[in-house]
């Protein structure tokens, strides 16, 4: 059985009053983290408050998680906010001082991860600030050269040179002493980046080819300004497609799926560029999920496209969790020897997906129809129809509102007596809510939008591990007897 659910079987109700499971307290911790941006609105709302509720309470029993957790959500989910959350209230915890230093220093990518962690920290709890929080800080400063410093100087709440003076950090020698003194002054050299570039030549033909010449857009940028960069038309625009495509660029820009598919989109919706800029895109998603192991035998996957999957994720992004959860479908399928794609509301509908398409335009072709929520329609079609199949694939934020009177579990049971006892059920979360529709043997809940997280279907049906154990080993490692946990 997964560990994940070891201690998931206390009943409980869902956000619209039906039967569900409820999850063990780190279990829940898990899925709140990984599967929604922190402190933007859901379609019940914002739950940062108990996701702050239960990181504390986290904190006075198994500190050691938490560290691990932020470290695991910055470094393989790419998820920044929470990340910041997580390691600023180990820091106030008593018993996350042997932690917080290092998960700190983890979780520190760019320079303006430190900005965001005081802000959050003294709008939290105020002065003064841990000496933990102070000495990771300090160390992870030294690690930014000047251009990284002047390129992300903008903060308006925490400033860098507020941050030197707070943190004091030790110069290696003299260059990086009197780099430390031009940002106290406020005379660090002007970084040269596409935005400072775009800002003195202006958003035309020119300007693009000197950046895309010149190699001055990560891949983050160029995916972002696909958009300009192909209505601007500039000549050299049989490089965009190589960059796009670049393996080892794709790989170190740390992208989540929902980037291609966005790109994709927007372009797709104006009518904008050739097969040669879908199939760039096409191509780096693909390059994205080669890692992944393939699933073997025959793999059932329904993706929830209700009316409570349809908020958009933040206010900035108008990709929604039921695009998400299509979009993962479209690369389960990618990864399966052989699949059957579908989805479900109030209604159920297949929806076939041949794995050599490309797998977003397998998802744009799958409408979100809205509506209420019935995740026991795809299990009673499997039943009605007797269709073997190895695994049962779920994406959903497991908010039933519709339909039967018990857990979805029970169909499951109904399924494993009448067709395949040894039947797999993978219960993606894709909003973090905190209870579930599927628990017991031979069943594994996981979240998250990284195709990452695919990779625990294959580690727990052979018992390798799930994505809880994972966590508890991911940086600092979990003593057996006790607890603790040791570096």
């Amino acid at each position: 059985m997964s560990k994940f659910n070891s201690n998931s079987n206390m009943l409980s109700k869902n956000n619209e009053g039906y039967i569900a499971y409820k999850m063990s307290l780190i279990d829940r911790l898990i899925i709140e983290v990984l599967a929604s941006f922190f402190g933007e609105d859901k379609f019940y709302g914002d739950n940062s408050s108990q996701v702050i509720k239960d990181i504390r309470e986290v904190c006075t029993t198994n500190p050691g998680f938490v560290a691990n957790l932020a470290i695991y959500a910055r470094k393989e989910m790419h998820l920044r906010t929470i990340s910041h959350v997580l390691v600023s209230e180990l820091a106030k915890s008593p018993l996350g001082k042997p932690y917080a230093r290092r998960a700190i220093y983890e979780v520190i990518e760019r320079v303006d991860d430190m900005a965001e962690i005081l802000a959050y920290y003294l709008n939290e709890f105020g002065k003064p600030i841990p000496n933990s929080m102070k000495k990771a800080i300090g160390d992870k400063f030294l690690t930014f050269d000047e251009y990284s410093l002047a390129k992300y100087n903008q903060s308006k709440e925490v400033k860098l040179k507020d941050i030197v003076c707070l943190v004091h950090p030790k110069a290696n020698d003299e260059e990086q002493s009197n780099m430390f003194k031009r940002l106290i002054e406020g005379n660090l050299k002007t970084p040269i980046t596409w935005q400072t570039k775009l800002s003195s030549q202006g958003n035309t033909a020119e300007s693009w080819e000197k950046l895309i010449a010149d190699n001055k857009l990560g891949y983050m940028a160029l995916l972002r300004n696909l958009r300009n960069i192909i209505k601007s038309n500039p000549k050299n625009l049989n490089k965009v497609y190589e960059m796009l495509v670049n393996k080892e660029w794709i790989i170190k820009s740390k992208q989540l799926p929902f980037r291609f598919y966005t790109a994709f989109k927007a372009l797709y919706n104006e009518n904008l560029g050739s097969s040669k800029l879908y199939d760039a895109l096409e191509t780096a998603m693909k390059h994205s999920t080669n890692n992944i192991t393939k699933l073997q035998g025959k793999t059932f996957i329904s993706a929830d496209v209700s009316g409570s999957m349809t908020m958009p994720i933040s206010t900035r992004s108008e990709v929604t969790s039921a695009n998400i959860a299509v979009l993962m479908m479209a690369i389960s399928n990618y990864i399966c020897e052989e699949a059957i794609t579908s989805t479900f509301d109030t209604n159920f509908y297949l929806k076939p997906m041949a794995s050599s398409n490309g797998i977003i335009a397998n998802a744009l072709a799958i409408p979100v129809t809205g509506g209420g929520t019935d995740i026991s329609l795809p299990i009673k079609y499997l039943l009605q129809e007797k269709i073997y199949v190895d695994r049962i694939i779920i994406l959903s934020d497991n908010e039933i509102n519709y339909g039967y009177k018990d857990t979805c579990q029970s169909y499951i049971e109904k399924y494993k007596k009448k067709v395949n006892p040894e039947v797999w059920v993978h219960g993606i979360d894709m909003e973090g809510y905190g209870t579930q529709q599927f628990c017991g043997e031979r069943v594994n809940i996981i979240s998250g939008w990284s195709e990452k997280i695919l990779e625990f279907i294959t580690t727990v049906e052979n018992g390798v591990g799930d994505l809880r154990s994972h966590i508890e080993n991911y940086y600092f490692k979990k003593e057996n007897n006790y607890e603790g946990y040791t570096r």
